[in-house]
């Protein structure tokens, strides 16, 4: 199927287990830690910390499996949190990045949004360069969880 007939669809709670199987194959491919009690504590309750706290969780399925996962999580009100973009190894190379990464650019400003703030580490190098390409530069957090090393940010 071609990325262009894919569709991003809003998760819900009931896909918390495949999401977190996307996320977990994909930290583990990059030697990261899965952290469920803390940082991916968000995927136990998809509808609580993204849409029903003025955020967005979307999900791109394939033949009824999830294949990729976005994030946009309300940090205040003019400020988002890009997470849990990812694709799995067999995905990548068809563009799933950019049409995820158009698709949350687009939805923080729906949402009202005017700065987007990204977490990541280093050996996510494929998304390092798209972040890059999409104008997102890096700044300092008075935070980063426990697997990330860098920050980035867009103003909209």
């Amino acid at each position: 199927m071609e990325v262009s007939e894919l569709k991003i669809r809003e998760a819900t709670n009931s896909d918390s287990q495949k999401i977190k199987s996307v996320v977990f194959e994909v930290l583990k491919e990059y030697n990261l830690d899965p952290d469920p009690a803390s940082t991916d504590k968000d995927l136990d309750a998809i509808e609580d910390c993204y849409r029903l706290n003025g955020g967005y969780f979307g999900v791109i399925e394939e033949d009824y499996d999830i294949v990729a996962t976005v994030g946009i999580y309300k940090l205040s009100e003019n400020t988002c949190e890009l997470r849990k973009m990812y694709a799995l190894p067999s995905q990548r190379g068809r563009g799933l990045g950019r049409k995820l990464m158009e698709f949350s650019l687009d939805k923080a400003k729906d949402l009202g949004f005017q700065r987007v703030v990204l977490e990541t580490a280093t050996p996510l190098v494929e998304a390092i360069a798209l972040y890059k390409k999409y104008g997102f530069t890096e700044y300092l957090p008075n935070h980063l969880s426990s697997r990330c090393d860098q920050a980035f940010e867009l103003c909209l």
